[in-house]
């Protein structure tokens, strides 16, 4: 039902109050709606200025944080002798490198404590230098090497201090071969040696160095 007015000057206070409270009411609705369409203007602004004016540059930055271009040397082929035996071989180790550029904290604080540490792991593991290696983790390059043919029991003590220490990024292990003689210094000027590279250098490794070195990767 209604509501019943005993007067009409009751009943015109009634009409005027409820519409001074639609006027509010329209007020506020305009006033909301302008507020959002001003939001979205802002933001489609915002996601046009960054697309078309740092578009290239951002894409670039993009591009350099989430790659890096690392050569991954193929194993060197075997040395036999005349009735199979094998003279020179390939193991596998490991190569470490780092990306400094990804070891870093939440602030500025954070991310010296972490270099520090990872520099100090680096250098215990591998017995480097502090310095020399903190200087590389410091660096602004996209990829510094650390350690080259690396042992299993080394690797493993790396792995173990990236779990404990929940370091998932900016460190790399890499496969790689090393170079042995299963009879040490037998026929040794013969057969020749490797560089740390595993470039023959000497006797047959050098003489068909290009055929033992294969297509790195």
């Amino acid at each position: 039902m209604g509501k019943k007015f005993t007067k009409l000057s009751e009943y015109k206070k009634y009409k005027k109050d409820k519409m001074n409270v639609n006027t509010v009411t329209s007020k506020r609705i305009r006033i909301g709606m302008i507020l959002l369409i001003f939001i979205l203007l802002a933001l489609m602004g915002r996601i046009g200025f960054l697309q078309f004016v740092q578009g290239a540059s951002l894409k670039e930055m993009a591009y350099k944080q989430q790659t890096v271009n690392r050569i991954i040397n193929p194993k060197r082929g075997n040395i036999l002798d005349a009735t199979g035996k094998v003279l020179a071989t390939s193991a596998q180790v490991d190569t470490v490198s780092i990306n400094p550029t990804k070891i870093v904290g939440k602030n500025a604080d954070e991310t010296k404590v972490k270099k520090e540490s990872t520099a100090r792991a680096l250098s215990e593991i591998f017995e480097l230098n502090y310095e020399e290696t903190l200087e590389k983790v410091n660096s602004t390059s996209s990829i510094q090497t650390i350690a080259k043919q690396v042992e299993k029991d080394k690797i493993d003590k790396l792995r173990t201090w990236m779990k404990d220490n929940k370091v998932s990024v900016g460190i790399n292990i890499d496969e790689d071969t090393k170079r042995y003689y299963p009879y040490d210094n037998l026929a040794a000027y013969v057969i020749g040696f490797c560089n740390d590279e595993n470039q023959g250098i000497y006797g047959v490794e050098r003489s068909y160095n290009s055929y033992l070195t294969g297509t790195p990767r």
